[in-house]
């Protein structure tokens, strides 16, 4: 059991530095973005054509990698073992860490749809897409708030 146990932790501390890279990967993707479309503004002169569009896909790459760190730190803290992290960082148990996660997928929905808004080609289709992403952030909301607690 002892045996198995270790095991499991060693696959855990994997999934956390898999993790780790892959969120600080995508936050030099955000940051190569960010200044690809710094860059965009000075050589248009301020006026790109969809510039606001670019600046809300920017936020989108850097709330997925905080997602992933979000989630790295999480799976250390309940399998490995706490960490220096600020109070609201703090995971006590698995609900935590799926209703923290669950709060990122719903801003990056709500950012994925101000693109989509602020694009605005399919006004019908805007509708049913902003229903379905109301719907699934009503049931994140639920989850979060009626799920399993401690």
């Amino acid at each position: 059991m002892k045996r198995i146990l270790e095991s499991s932790r060693y696959m855990v501390l994997l999934a956390v530095l898999s993790l780790t890279a892959a969120a600080a990967a995508a936050f030099v993707w955000g940051t190569i973005s960010a200044v690809n479309v710094i860059a965009e503004l000075f050589r248009a002169g301020g006026q790109p054509p969809l510039f606001s569009v670019e600046l809300v896909a920017l936020m989108d790459k850097f709330l997925l990698a905080a997602a992933m760190l979000l989630f790295a730190i999480g799976l250390h803290e309940l399998f490995i073992g706490g960490l220096n992290v600020p109070d609201w960082l703090v995971i006590h148990n698995l609900h935590d860490l799926k209703t923290r996660l669950a709060s990122v997928v719903i801003l990056v929905m709500g950012v994925t749809f101000l693109e989509h808004l602020i694009e605005w080609a399919d006004p019908p289709g805007m509708l049913y897409f902003g229903g379905a992403i109301a719907l699934v952030s009503a049931t994140l909301i639920a989850f979060a708030q009626f799920g399993e607690r401690e």
